[in-house]
């Protein structure tokens, strides 16, 4: 149950803080927590609208000391690099007041297709991000196209693409959602091919 019906740009559970900076994104995954929730935990997600800078950072103020994180995290009911920018910029002030917090961002893969033009992986190391946690959910096109229902053509590729790049500069995870379509050893095994580490994410059926 979700008792704080505000919507939050940051969040927290655990040790982690999350940034939760846009609910746009290019992909409409079928197992994704956003289609039948409105947040997690005691977190509404759910935004009115785009945070701004200053908004983020109002809140960011308000709990980066509540305790040391381990790490502060881009991730809520959209995909960071849909804000490029923001994410860069935001990462940039973390770094300047927060000197050992590791910043991750949580991705769906599509920054080079979200970002026509940009080197996205590059831009990323260079504002601080330390790692980055990539939904890859699948072994292959067709069933990415199934599970992961992107807006554009050769989204699997770039999302391969991605991974290749990130781990040249960054930390490197591939994800999967323990869906029963896809076979996850599959998964894993081209995490292994394309020389990034592998974790399964834990998927939330919803009952109606």
């Amino acid at each position: 149950m979700v008792r704080d019906e505000e919507p939050k740009a940051v969040y927290w559970l655990d040790d982690k803080l999350y940034l939760n900076i846009t609910n746009k994104c290019s992909n409409r995954c079928v197992f994704c927590l956003r289609n039948f929730k409105k947040g997690v935990g005691d977190f509404t997600l759910k935004l009115n609208e785009e945070p701004s800078f200053q908004q983020v950072i109002t809140e960011l103020e308000g709990a980066i000391h509540r305790k040391v994180w381990s790490e502060i995290v881009f991730c809520g009911f959209g995909e960071p690099t849909e804000r490029l920018d923001l994410v860069l910029k935001l990462t940039r002030w973390i770094k300047k007041r927060c000197t050992n917090v590791t910043v991750r961002v949580n991705t769906n893969g599509l920054g080079y297709s979200l970002n026509s033009g940009r080197d996205v992986v590059a831009e990323l190391n260079a504002a601080g991000v330390d790692k980055v946690s990539v939904s890859l959910n699948a072994c292959d096109e067709e069933t990415y196209n199934e599970i992961s229902r992107p807006a554009s053509k050769g989204a699997f590729a770039s999302v391969l693409d991605f991974i290749k790049n990130a781990k040249q500069v960054l930390d490197v995870e591939a994800t999967a959602v323990t869906t029963p379509e896809v076979e996850m050893y599959k998964v894993e095994a081209l995490a292994k091919e394309l020389g990034v580490k592998f974790r399964l994410r834990q998927y939330i059926p919803c009952f109606w």
